[in-house]
């Protein structure tokens, strides 16, 4: 028969606070306790799943997981597959007369489509770095336009998780 003991330590009860927030911590009168009884237990962490990669490491850039494009005056459909993409890269342009010429983002699933995000480029010479998350659920693409060819918008594409969220490695 295993022997219990009760655990009196600050310390540690801030740590359990900090990492179980769920559990509420601890209430008045109940206190910590060990025992030589072993217990088994069920490890659920990603290092129980077999990667050790940190989350950083996890959306770095690779040959294959990245997946160029370069749009100037046209529309082009930029990622059409379910999941959730970091997009990135920059809105270059080199307007010179009045008015504006812009880079624009868009969701669509083929009968609807919204803005994610439009640059206007009002100032010659102008660049403006982009980097957002997306997420698609089937039928649904990004596309991007440009109204002049003296807008270029040049970037990546990372698929960074799948449709149910599990993480895509490099």
């Amino acid at each position: 028969m295993g022997q219990e003991f009760i655990i009196k330590s600050q310390a540690l009860e801030d740590k359990i606070n900090q990492l179980l927030p769920s559990q509420g911590g601890f209430q008045a009168g109940v206190d910590l306790s060990a025992s030589t009884t072993v217990i088994p237990i069920v490890d659920l962490t990603e290092s129980a799943e077999g990667s050790n990669l940190r989350q950083d490491l996890q959306s770095s850039f690779s040959l294959t997981s990245i997946t160029a494009f370069s749009v100037s005056n046209t529309t082009s459909t930029i990622i059409n597959t379910t999941g959730y993409y970091r997009i990135f890269g920059s809105v270059a342009g080199s307007r010179s007369g009045a008015g504006f010429d812009s880079a624009i983002f868009s969701l669509t699933d083929g009968t609807t489509t919204k803005v994610l995000v439009e640059y206007a480029i009002y100032d010659p010479n102008a660049t403006v770095p982009f980097d957002f998350i997306v997420f698609l659920q089937a039928g649904e693409s990004v596309t991007l336009g440009t109204t002049a060819t003296s807008v270029a918008c040049k970037g990546s594409t990372r698929q960074i998780a799948d449709l149910a969220g599990n993480l895509v490695n490099p």
